[in-house]
């Protein structure tokens, strides 16, 4: 099945439609015509729709909460957070997580060691604070219990980093 599907005339038989039905026929968008009428000329896109802002901050913080929860349950690298992280959240979260496997070795306890395993971000809610500064709240369930994280987005040079981590 192709992606552009020409819509057929409503009347029957190819006698009764004029050359200029066709060629509406031909030319509509069963993709775009959802109660507006839109046109495709073959060989070109469709508009694109502008990406909306909170959307695009709600997957930041979702990505970003998941990969800080697998540095610090130790089945990922710190420096793959450099680029979204400011250096005194990085120098924080590595801290956590050197402390945690610092505890982990000394006593042993396994259920140190099933703490922020098989992490899950549940849900993301964005707030606008300012022009080009967010606060996000994500929920993480692990293996062990739930727990929260707030984080603040603040948009630099057109790139979102975070300046706040703070992990439940």
């Amino acid at each position: 099945m192709s992606a552009v599907t020409p819509i057929r005339a409503a009347q029957e038989g190819s006698d009764r439609e004029t050359g200029r039905d066709r060629e509406a026929a031909t030319l509509r968008n069963p993709a775009l015509d959802q109660g507006r009428a839109g046109l495709y000329r073959p060989g070109t896109q469709p508009p694109l729709r502008s990406v909306d802002e909170t959307a695009e901050l709600r997957a930041i913080t979702r990505g970003t909460v998941q990969a800080a929860m697998e540095v610090l349950a130790g089945i990922r690298p710190i420096h793959q957070l450099a680029r979204r992280l400011d250096p005194r959240c990085l120098g924080n979260l590595q801290h956590r997580a050197s402390l945690i496997r610092r505890e982990l070795t000394r006593t042993g306890n396994p259920a140190l060691a099933r703490l922020h395993r098989n992490s899950t971000v549940r849900s993301v809610r964005v707030c606008a604070v300012a022009d080009g500064i967010y606060e996000a709240s994500a929920v993480v369930v692990d293996d062990v219990r739930a727990r929260a994280v707030a984080i603040r987005l603040e948009r630099s040079k057109h790139v979102w980093r975070v300046t706040e981590l703070v992990i439940g």
